[in-house]
């Protein structure tokens, strides 16, 4: 049952990744902006909703390992920095790193801060 759990939410989250990131990129083709907010925001998500889900490991194989794992993308965020790289765009594929890893992590930070307000955490 987890492993459907698992696949049922990873379709879900590979579909969300699919549709935000062609959303954003339509819009803003020139920085890897998609990869930047989905990462961002599934970091949050996951910040806010593992205290939630800790007590149901059916739920968490759902939404933290399956959506919020396909949602994610630490493979596209490494190759996009190596293309920056490769087109000396060093500026851009450290601001890109930078703004991956801190905004990233004070994300997580302020989504377990928020669990934390509603009574979980």
């Amino acid at each position: 049952m987890v492993f459907l759990c698992v696949a049922l939410g990873g379709a879900a989250g590979a579909m969300a990744r699919f549709g935000l990131g062609g959303w954003v990129h339509a819009r803003q083709p020139h920085f890897p902006w998609a990869t930047l907010a989905i990462n961002v925001s599934g970091a949050f998500l996951l910040g806010f909703a593992l205290p939630f889900l800790a007590p149901h490991p059916l739920l968490r194989a759902l939404l933290a390992t399956g959506f919020l794992g396909a949602y994610t993308t630490f493979s596209t965020f490494g190759l996009e920095t190596a293309l920056l790289l490769q087109s000396r765009r060093r500026l851009d594929a450290a601001t890109y790193v930078l703004a991956t890893l801190v905004v990233g992590i004070a994300a997580a930070w302020v989504g377990a801060w928020a669990a934390g307000l509603v009574g979980h955490g």
